[in-house]
């Protein structure tokens, strides 16, 4: 099995260099190709090391019932979530997240309805709650984004995602999960095991975030390190992907009203595409 796990993460190093010389050469089509065989690497790395860990030690105490928490609403939960990653994120990481630092419930089928309900709940009476969770939106269209969710309150330059935008997003929420975690450790001691397994999922997608094994099975991922090798990553693209989401929110204070600022402006036809009967 350590074999397997070796070859997996010489895979994904090769795999990763092969995807930065696909981006130098522009070549968008190999690039997510490349991108696709990777995560399915990682998430094969993840699922091993999970499982190495899991035979090599005695089976660990139930963790503590969590106490039932405050009975808020979906949408007070998500912002929590939301509140403590600091960019746009998708439903499968705010449930993480959630799960990780947070008691109560978040039912993953509320998500699915979450951003449709505040559009209608602006529409009815624009302004009248002091936050609404609304989708991200493409710099290119500055249309709604896909599956990603922010908080109105945010500045426009951070509700908007360019080509750069989520791999920063991604290692920026690493940084701060870290530093939740360092949090938490300082409270109770230890991190639970959702706290491991979220900080190992962010950590087998960046260089250096794992520290090389000593004693043949993955060692418990450390947050300090974690939001180092973020951070340096962070370096590489920060200043590229604020310039692109500058420009994209310029153009939206001068192209959309106050509804589509929020929520994104609507897909239009392109002329000259439509089918013709």
């Amino acid at each position: 099995m350590q074999d397997d796990l070796d070859a997996l993460e010489d895979r994904i190093a090769q795999l990763r260099r092969a995807v930065r010389a696909a981006m130098r050469r522009r070549d968008t089509a190999r690039v997510r190709e490349l991108r696709a065989e990777l995560r399915d690497a990682e998430r094969a790395w993840d699922r091993l090391a999970d499982s190495l860990e899991r035979s090599g030690e005695p089976e660990p105490p139930p963790e503590p019932a969590r106490p039932a928490g405050p009975l808020l609403p979906a949408r007070e939960h998500v912002h929590q979530v939301l509140t403590l990653l600091g960019v746009p994120a998708a439903p499968k990481l705010i449930g993480a997240v959630h799960r990780a630092f947070f008691s109560g419930e978040l039912p993953a089928s509320r998500l699915a309805s979450l951003r449709r309900d505040e559009e209608r709940s602006y529409r009815s009476a624009p302004g009248a709650r002091p936050y609404y969770l609304c989708p991200a939106l493409t710099s290119d269209l500055l249309a709604p984004a896909r599956a990603l969710i922010t908080v109105s309150s945010w500045p426009l330059e951070r509700r908007i995602v360019g080509p750069l935008s989520p791999r920063v997003d991604f290692l920026q929420a690493a940084v701060r999960v870290a530093g939740a975690a360092v949090a938490q450790e300082g409270l109770h001691g230890s991190a639970t095991g959702d706290v491991e397994r979220l900080l190992r999922s962010f950590a087998v997608s960046i260089p250096g975030a794992i520290a090389p094994r000593r004693t043949g099975r993955p060692a418990p991922v450390d947050p300090g390190l974690l939001a180092r090798a973020a951070e340096t990553e962070i370096a590489v693209h920060i200043d590229a992907d604020r310039r692109a989401r500058a420009d994209a929110a310029q153009r939206a204070r001068r192209q959309l009203d106050e509804r589509e600022r929020l929520f994104g402006a609507p897909l239009r036809a392109i002329p000259g595409t439509a089918a013709r009967g």
